[in-house]
């Protein structure tokens, strides 16, 4: 299905988005699933199983691709993915599926969305879960500047920063959109203090991998939100996380709650 959502250039943006009912009888409120950079709605909860997990829990999924993603519409202006319009897509979302208050689980940048999601906009959240996200959110990372630059590098071989290498070789597995993804990351974004943090009222759970390089600890980050609960998957990066069967086991039973 897709939804015409708002362009910060003017314009509009078409959404690719999945609504999917369980099996039987539903067993809680909608789950709305927000992927990562460079991958897509298949990619980051399809594949993984995800599905197969929610649904036997008894809970309608809600998954879309986010603009320049997968099956979305892609805009090459960095403006165009302001973290407040992405925040904005998921509610638009939700309102195409006719929900008004959603779980919302994000992954790595899906996860950076909620945290925008929870500040603008907390009543279309029930709980949360930042997934894939941890110091990394409050402090940038040293390889953040040659992210963009080796997605628009002509020749791989010469990228030279190996996790911005990483990040690159990802986007060539799913054939991205590399103007579109240079732009992504480039987008203007509001990293919330402490301060600011402090004002989530939402149940909110903090998990990543024990050795997720990429975003980093979740410590700093769990302790900055009022009550939130925290989890470390033993063995885990970042990739190997989102798929593993105890970050689906905590994220479930946080949910179920």
């Amino acid at each position: 299905m897709e939804l015409i959502t708002g362009r910060a250039a003017g314009g509009t943006l078409r959404l690719a988005y999945e609504d999917t009912p369980p099996p039987g009888p539903e067993s809680g409120p909608p789950v709305l699933l927000i992927h990562g950079f460079a991958s897509s709605w298949r990619t980051n909860w399809a594949s993984p199983s995800w599905y197969r997990s929610f649904a036997e829990a008894g809970r309608r999924v809600i998954a879309f691709d986010h603009r320049g993603h997968g099956q979305s519409e892609a805009s090459h202006d960095a403006a165009d993915y302001d973290e407040g319009l992405l925040a904005g897509d998921c509610v638009a979302v939700l309102g195409a599926c006719g929900v008004r208050e959603a779980d919302i689980v994000g992954y790595s940048m899906g996860a950076m969305v909620a945290i925008r999601l929870l500040i603008d906009q907390p009543g279309a959240v029930r709980r949360a879960v930042l997934a894939g996200l941890g110091e990394n959110y409050l402090i940038k990372p040293d390889f953040a500047d040659d992210v963009p630059l080796a997605l628009l590098a002509e020749d791989p071989a010469t990228i030279a920063n190996r996790a911005a290498l990483t990040f690159r070789v990802f986007a060539d597995q799913q054939k991205a959109d590399r103007q579109a993804l240079a732009a992504c990351w480039r987008r203007p974004r509001t990293v919330f203090d402490a301060a600011a943090l402090a004002r989530i009222d939402r149940p909110v759970l903090v998990i990543c991998g024990a050795n997720d390089a990429v975003t980093g600890p979740p410590d700093r980050l769990a302790a900055a939100i009022p009550g939130a609960e925290m989890r470390i998957v033993p063995g885990k990066d970042h990739m190997s996380a989102v798929g593993d069967r105890v970050t689906k086991a905590d994220v479930l039973s946080f949910l179920m709650k």
